[in-house]
């Protein structure tokens, strides 16, 4: 595929980008590149490959969820300047 001077004003235009006028000529024999790697890639036989989301395998590294006593509320609320016994009462903020 030709990649034209045009063609790259339209993908830096898509991309918005703003692209002087020296680096165009520069930026379109650089995506010949690209497209030219691609060409040789669609070539390679992938029928045999298994799809993948991670090139190394993935396993939850979290602790597991154990239900466990929460802070007692009245020992939270003692420090609070303003509270109703539940919560915390704090100025509105929005209108």
């Amino acid at each position: 595929m030709k990649i034209t001077e045009e063609l790259v004003d339209y993908i830096s235009q898509l991309s918005r980008l703003q692209l002087p006028e020296e680096e165009r000529a520069a930026m379109a024999a650089e995506l010949e590149r690209i497209v030219a790697y691609m060409d040789v890639l669609n070539t390679l036989d992938t029928a045999d490959v298994e799809p993948l989301s991670h090139v190394f395998p993935v396993k939850n590294v979290l602790r597991a969820d154990e239900v466990a006593p929460s802070f007692d509320r009245e020992a939270l609320l003692a420090g609070a300047p303003a509270s109703d016994g539940q919560a915390f009462l704090v100025p509105k903020a929005v209108e």
